[in-house]
């Protein structure tokens, strides 16, 4: 692997962020909070740290309530009780009204959990939009109203991608991009 290379294409990744995705996600979560509704974010594997860090930052430094689901006996509990593929739907099902939103995180766009899920949202009328990658046609991106799609076939470059579109709107929330308890 070419070190510079790499480096080039992750900066070109972030060159083509579309900042109006990044504004209308906005809006959406300000519409959220409007409606006292919740966010939940949600993927697999690596997305989950995305999931976890923006959910936080979110609730603490927007002042927006997220749920933040991963935690071993949950996962464990329905998975084994439902199925891997259902265990999002049913923690949809049970935790989530009209008033809320879901983000989807999905490097492939192709996790049965996720597109099981998005499909209950759609029929529930629960707001839901997607960040995903690889190709730009995906399962869940055929589901998805509102859907950025990162253009690589490397998991983390697109993960980075994600996470830094998210933080983007985190600080836009927020108002600045620096912050903390001591500032």
């Amino acid at each position: 692997m070419n070190l510079e290379k790499y480096k080039i294409d992750l900066k070109k990744l972030v060159d083509e962020i579309d900042l109006n995705f990044v504004k209308k996600t906005i809006e959406k979560i300000k519409n959220v909070k409007k409606r006292n509704g919740k966010i939940l974010i949600i993927g697999n594997g690596g997305s989950i740290s995305t999931a976890n860090h923006i959910s936080v930052d979110l609730t603490k430094n927007a002042k927006i309530p997220t749920i933040q689901p991963y935690n071993d006996n949950l996962i464990s509990c329905y998975a084994n009780d439902y199925g891997y593929e259902n265990w999002v739907y049913k923690l949809i099902k049970y935790f989530l009204t009209k008033k809320d939103m879901v983000i989807f995180l999905s490097v492939s766009g192709n996790s049965k959990n996720l597109i099981k899920a998005a499909n209950l949202c759609s029929k529930s009328k629960i707001e839901f939009i997607s960040l995903t990658g690889f190709k730009k046609q995906n399962k869940l991106s055929k589901i998805s109203k509102f859907n950025y799609s990162v253009n690589s076939k490397s998991y983390n470059q697109v993960e980075a991608i994600h996470f830094i579109i998210l933080a983007l709107v985190v600080d836009k929330l927020v108002g600045r991009d620096t912050y903390g308890t001591n500032l």
